[in-house]
């Protein structure tokens, strides 16, 4: 194997939770992999930190709110997944906390994944720092990595319902800087485009290659691919063991 190739995400999940700060995170390069993880028979979960109400500049953020879990579900049927769930954080304002973590721990239990999905909890998206992310994804990436080792913790949040969960094998953040994983969507590359598309109010309000779910998508997934052989697109992820 060559220095620069990707190696596969391990795929020996049967259940698999996705936790996101917001409405269209996951499907800004990640949902092909869910595409493909829902066609091979896995149980997907989303759990959303936010309804996204502070995200379409031209709404309220309690309209906002309505217009944002509505796009978000049929994006995640675009993918497979029926459950779609959301915690009410503050869009915009959450922060790490052991209230985040307790509710993310609480869902870990609840739905017993072997893989957890979240985004980058990087301060940046480049390798150089140029490109900063935002505060909500670094806030929720690092809560996320924290809750999975809670929910396998008796005497961490005991109230929360639940038997604790030590059954989480890895953690996936898609669009990390530091992605050395990678999966293979070549067959599910027009479904991560669908999903990502649903957010229709929402790329109404972006500009530039954003809003272009098409060739956004697959000009990143083609360049993912070319360093995973055999693939024509790919999903990339950091890959964390607990």
């Amino acid at each position: 194997m060559a220095d620069d190739e990707y190696l596969p995400l391990p795929e020996d999940a049967d259940r698999v939770l996705v936790v996101v700060a917001h409405p269209d995170d996951m499907e800004y390069g990640g949902s092909g992999a869910v595409a493909r993880w829902t066609a091979q028979g896995k149980q997907v979960a989303y759990l959303l930190v936010t309804r996204g109400e502070a995200g379409i500049d031209s709404l309220r953020p309690d309209e906002c709110a309505r217009v944002r879990e509505v796009e978000q579900r049929v994006a995640c049927a675009a993918v497979g997944v029926e459950v779609c769930e959301f915690l009410d954080h503050p869009d915009g304002l959450v922060e790490y906390s052991t209230a985040l973590r307790r509710d993310i721990a609480a869902g870990i239990r609840r739905h017993r994944p072997q893989l957890v999905v979240t985004g980058n909890h990087r301060e940046a998206w480049d390798a150089e720092g140029r490109f900063l992310n935002q505060a909500d994804h670094i806030a929720v990436g690092r809560a996320v990595i924290d809750a999975v080792r809670d929910a396998a913790n008796r005497w961490i949040f005991p109230g929360i319902g639940g038997e604790p969960w030590a059954g989480v094998h890895g953690v996936a953040l898609a669009g990390s800087p530091r992605a050395r994983h990678a999966v293979d969507i070549s067959d599910h590359i027009d479904a991560a485009v669908a999903s990502l598309r649903a957010h229709e109010q929402y790329l109404a309000g972006l500009s530039g290659p954003m809003a272009d779910p098409d060739t956004f998508l697959r000009a990143e997934a083609e360049r993912a691919a070319a360093r995973l052989p055999g693939a024509t697109a790919a999903a990339v992820f950091e890959y964390l063991t607990p």
